[in-house]
C-alpha cells in the first residue's frame, strides 16, 4: 500500500484529495501546514510519496518540507502543487515534480507514478 503524506492548508481540498487517494488504495496522512508535515516526518513516519502545496501558513513552505523529506526519506517521490506559476518560486530541488492547481485526481495519480523515486 502506498503511503502518502498530503500537505494542504485548504481543508476541503485536503479532504477531497485524501478521499480520492484512499479510494485508489493509498494510505493518506494529512497535514494542514508545513510545520505539521515536518512533525510527521521527524516523528518517524514512513512515506512513499509527499504531495504538498508550496505556499503554506506557519513559515514552513512546501519547498522546505520537500527539502527535509528528500534528505531524510530517500527514496521518496515528491510532488509540489500551487495555483501560482512555477516562475513565482525559487528553483525546486531536482527530485521534485510540480503540479499546477487546480488539478484533477487523475493528474495527481499520473504525477505520482511518473515522479522520480
Amino acid at each position: 500500500m502506498t503511503r502518502v503524506l498530503l500537505v494542504e492548508d485548504e481543508v476541503d481540498l485536503l479532504e477531497i484529495v485524501s478521499e480520492g487517494l484512499d479510494a485508489h488504495g493509498m494510505h493518506v496522512t494529512g497535514a494542514r501546514s508545513g510545520v505539521v508535515a515536518l512533525s510527521h516526518l521527524r516523528g518517524g513516519g514512513a512515506f512513499d510519496v509527499l504531495v504538498s502545496d508550496i505556499a503554506m501558513p506557519g513559515g514552513v513552505s512546501g519547498i522546505d518540507v520537500a527539502v527535509e523529506a528528500s534528505r531524510a526519506h530517500m527514496p521518496l517521490r515528491i510532488i509540489l502543487t500551487s495555483g501560482h506559476p512555477l516562475s513565482h518560486f525559487p528553483a525546486l530541488p531536482e527530485n521534485v515534480t510540480f503540479l499546477s492547481k487546480p488539478y484533477r485526481l487523475r493528474q495527481l495519480l499520473e504525477a505520482m507514478q511518473a515522479a522520480i523515486p
